[in-house]
């Protein structure tokens, strides 16, 4: 049992739209639009990393566009969020945090978006023992271990709690984030 350090949710994730975060609900249509056709086009995907990271999100204008759609078809058709992450980070522009926001777009009722700054906060409140700025799909299970107990402790969703982490971390921070 993980043991819940408390955390003001409520405030912080009024602050979140104060935050560089990605916008929630340009997320959210994206994830429709996956449920409607059971993939993702090469532009959806773009549009979606771009949310997430501007910095990198060009990388995914790489990807063959049928290597797209087959790719986001087969990881909505899993149900193991490991082989879900390892197929999405397969694609080129996409790493872990872009790819939990693809989970996240699909159900935001068991799935955040993670980055450093999530990572950041859960670090400061003795969740992990050392900082991280690079994450691999095997990261994600640990965060959403912690996220998933703190949701299940509050009346917040996955996704609510990952934005909330996320401006705890942009209000909190004395120092530069990298």
């Amino acid at each position: 049992m993980i043991i819940i350090k408390v955390i003001d949710f409520k405030k912080y994730l009024k602050e979140y739209d104060q935050t560089t975060g990605l916008y929630p609900e340009e997320l959210m249509k994206i994830g429709e639009k996956y449920h409607d056709k059971g993939y993702l086009t090469k532009k959806e995907l773009y549009q979606l990393a771009h949310l997430n990271s501007t910095r990198s999100s060009y990388h995914v204008k790489k990807n063959p566009a049928s290597r797209v759609e087959k790719v986001t078809e087969a990881a909505y058709q899993l149900n193991d969020d490991f082989c879900r992450l390892a197929l999405y980070t397969s694609l080129m522009g996409i790493g872990t945090p872009t790819a939990s926001a693809i989970l996240t777009a699909l159900d935001s009722e068991k799935h955040c978006v993670i980055d450093t700054r999530v990572w950041a906060t859960l670090y400061n409140l003795d969740y992990f023992e050392k900082e991280k700025e690079s994450f691999k799909p095997e990261d994600y299970l640990k965060i959403m271990g912690i996220v998933r107990e703190m949701a299940a402790e509050s009346v917040f969703s996955p996704a609510e709690i990952g934005y909330a982490l996320f401006a705890y971390d942009a209000a909190n921070r004395e120092r530069n984030l990298h």
